[in-house]
């Protein structure tokens, strides 16, 4: 199987699910979270990064991820290395 399931937010129970995956064909992390609301949204498109556009691409998303899930994306960036991702 080419999506390889890392971990899930150990605090949401059985309301919301981050969760974490490796996807070994597409060589990508893959994240299921919380949508940012408008105004983290607009804040967000907003930040200026040299050399970019300004705004969210069509195709992107702005997520919001806990901070206590940090080990859980350490994690899936060992495994993305560790298959040399």
């Amino acid at each position: 199987m080419a999506l390889r399931f890392i971990g899930i937010d150990p605090e949401t129970g059985q309301q919301g699910s981050p969760t974490v995956w490796v996807h070994e064909q597409r060589r990508e992390l893959v994240f299921q979270s919380w949508t940012a609301d408008e105004e983290l949204e607009a804040e967000c498109a907003e930040f200026v990064v040299p050399g970019h556009a300004p705004g969210i691409p069509v195709g992107e998303a702005v997520i919001r991820f806990p901070l206590r899930m940090v080990p859980l994306l350490r994690e899936a960036c060992d495994v993305a290395e560790r298959l040399g991702l």
